[in-house]
């Protein structure tokens, strides 16, 4: 299996380059990470040029203008550069522990995507955390009351994951899908500018596919890093979006990877 993993940042090297620091302290290294710029400035296409030039994998960088959050367009334009068979997108601000990449490769399925877990840090925690608190377990048990969702911190493969039909806890900050599926939906729908929303809406097209969602609540985690909460005034319309996506009997969306009639 050849693993892609797209990375969504703007405007933010300090986070991005903790999480491509996580991607490359893997147990199991992907093929290559594509960071997926939604218009940052140059200090962002700095940053990731050096790290390239250390990094133990592919590293790409996709951009484009900066006309608002368009985290399905940059995604999309992530998936088209991609080179692997298997695909896991993950935000710039959430960090990963060393099993991260090979969680998501073993509870890979034909016939499911996989809906990653995510811990929230507070604004203190999150000045200074990087992989290496990601993978101590005696440091985040030490500093539980700074932590949100702090059930899923302990790596427990052991057990058994589920699946299910339901919108309920989609996040495109963690997920993984097949390429193969994700093309056959047309990818992000690029309609959803904005925040919000466009996770789900590609959560619904999978579904009538014919996919189900995988998840486990001790595996794929990543540490989301605190930061002011993004605008929410295009949400009423992206809702708008996601309750026609439901309504609708298609799972191609029409402004996705490929534009449509």
């Amino acid at each position: 299996m050849k693993v892609s993993v797209i990375v969504t940042t703007y405007n933010n090297p300090d986070y991005l380059m903790r999480v491509l620091e996580s991607l490359a302290y893997q147990k199991v290294l992907p093929y290559e990470v594509i960071v997926a710029d939604d218009g940052s400035t140059e200090d962002t296409a700095l940053a990731v040029r050096d790290f390239s030039r250390r990094a133990p994998f592919v590293v790409k960088h996709v951009w484009h203008d900066d006309l608002g959050f368009r985290a399905a367009k940059i995604r999309n334009e992530g998936i088209k550069v991609s080179e692997g068979d298997y695909i896991i997108v993950l935000d710039g601000d959430c960090v990963v522990n060393k099993h991260f990449v090979e969680d998501h490769m073993k509870l890979a399925q034909k016939g499911f995507f996989v809906q990653g877990k995510r811990v929230l840090l507070s604004k203190e925690l999150s000045s200074t955390f990087t992989y290496r608190q990601a993978n101590s377990l005696t440091f985040l048990l030490k500093h539980l009351k700074h932590i949100t969702n702090a059930h899923h911190i302990f790596h427990l493969p052991i057990l058994p994951a589920f699946s299910n039909k339901n919108l309920k806890g989609i996040k495109s900050c963690n997920m993984s899908f097949w390429r193969e599926d994700l093309i056959a939906v047309n990818g992000f729908n690029e309609e959803f500018v904005g925040w919000g929303r466009e996770d789900s809406e590609l959560a619904v097209r999978l579904f009538k596919y014919g996919l189900k969602k995988k998840v486990h609540p001790f595996m794929a985690v990543c540490f989301h890093l605190w930061h002011p909460e993004n605008s929410r005034e295009s949400l009423s319309r992206n809702d708008e979006l996601l309750r026609m996506a439901i309504q609708s009997e298609e799972y191609v969306c029409k402004k996705g990877i490929v534009k449509l009639p």
